[in-house]
């Protein structure tokens, strides 16, 4: 059996403001022709399916094309939901659609009930909320460990009866290296698991974490498809595909648009023919210029148009004239306090002159008021 291992789509995420559907639906057609190719029996989706409870229409109907092509393709889908997704929304119709080959696990009491498929039992475990499962299955305590761990033996029960077995978690396993576009679960109760609490099982396909990472022979994460935090420049993106039994192989995704990071002095940025590879990245640059430049993002853009993101470390910059209190002070003099504060230099005079006629403008405004 052909198993591709993939997770976290955030189906309907922007990037810095950016839409990233087109992309994603690149993934899509890169996973249809990645079934195809490899005759992949079973596509096996970890979870966070979208990136918030209630997802745009378009990320919806992209979700609904994904599941009709990876079927016409020949691919069966086991697919549990994470905790970006809403269970109850994209649980619905998970009878009807199991007698189309597209199972959906989303329901906590289902998660010992295996799909099985040839000899193989898939077992879906969602997200856990501990606080939600706790009074149901008689936890001792409120934990991510103590919900997996009571789900797990069940399945391991169950597992004991089948040739092979395979399951599907969304969990923050002990050990793993996070990034920056995780939303954190630790709101309902300690977040991390054991890894032991895997043993006994063929696979184990993780979802949550965001970058490739190998837990051990045979618990994996796949990461996301695609970047969604400057965090993961160095990641390599992508799906496990495998067959039990052999080392997985690691199928690396497109990128619609790469990420990276610069730092540095601006007229060194703007120059440099060292940085001419980044100009078609989506960038998150640092200025250490002692003094802030003006007009840094325009500047900028005219030379890197995808720079998304913008922040300011000077180095070697003088220090702070102490900013006088602001009681009794003209509305005027602390404003450009505040520029001259911000910027390391005072505003010009053209800058001054604009300043004082928008709080002159506010003034006749809040006494027509």
């Amino acid at each position: 059996m052909r198993i591709l291992h993939t997770s976290d789509w955030h189906l309907g995420r922007a990037f810095h403001r950016e839409s990233l559907l087109e992309g994603q639906a690149a993934f899509i057609d890169h996973l249809v022709e990645t079934i195809m190719a490899e005759r992949v029996d079973v596509v096996a989706v970890a979870g966070d399916v979208y990136d918030r409870a209630l997802p745009p229409v378009d990320a919806v109907a992209l979700f609904d094309e994904a599941l009709s092509r990876i079927v016409a393709a020949g691919a069966r889908i086991v697919m549990i939901s994470g905790n970006h997704d809403s269970a109850r929304r994209l649980g619905v119709g998970a009878s009807l659609l199991d007698r189309a080959g597209v199972h959906l696990r989303t329901d906590p009491e289902l998660a010992w009930e295996p799909v099985v498929i040839d000899d193989v039992a898939f077992y879906g475990i969602p997200y856990l909320e501990p606080e939600l499962v706790r009074g149901p299955w008689e936890l001792a305590e409120r934990s991510h460990t103590a919900a997996l761990a009571h789900a797990m033996e069940r399945i391991r029960a169950s597992a004991a009866r089948h040739e092979r077995s395979v399951a599907l978690a969304h969990v923050f396993v002990t050990g793993g290296e996070a990034s920056d576009s995780e939303r954190d679960i630790s709101v309902g109760g300690v977040a991390h698991v054991p890894l032991s609490a895997f043993a006994g099982l063929d696979y184990v396909a993780l979802g949550h974490l965001h970058g490739r990472q190998r837990m051990s022979e045979t618990v994996r994460y796949s990461g996301s498809p695609l970047a969604y935090s400057f965090s993961e420049v160095n990641q390599v993106k992508g799906s496990w595909l495998m067959t039990l039994g052999e080392e997985p192989e690691f199928v690396p995704a497109p990128v619609p648009r790469p990420i990276g990071r610069l730092r540095g002095e601006l007229e060194d940025l703007l120059t440099s023919p060292r940085h001419a590879a980044y100009e078609d990245h989506w960038l998150q640059i640092v200025l250490t210029d002692a003094v802030r430049p003006k007009s840094a993002m325009d500047r900028l853009r005219a030379r890197f148009p995808h720079t998304l993101a913008l922040s300011f470390d000077p180095v070697g910059a003088a220090e702070a004239t102490p900013v006088a209190p602001i009681n009794g002070r003209a509305e005027a003099e602390v404003a450009l306090d505040f520029v001259r504060e911000v910027r390391g230099e005072p505003a010009s005079g053209d800058e001054e002159d604009l300043l004082r006629l928008a709080i002159e403008a506010s003034r006749i405004k809040e006494a027509m008021a």
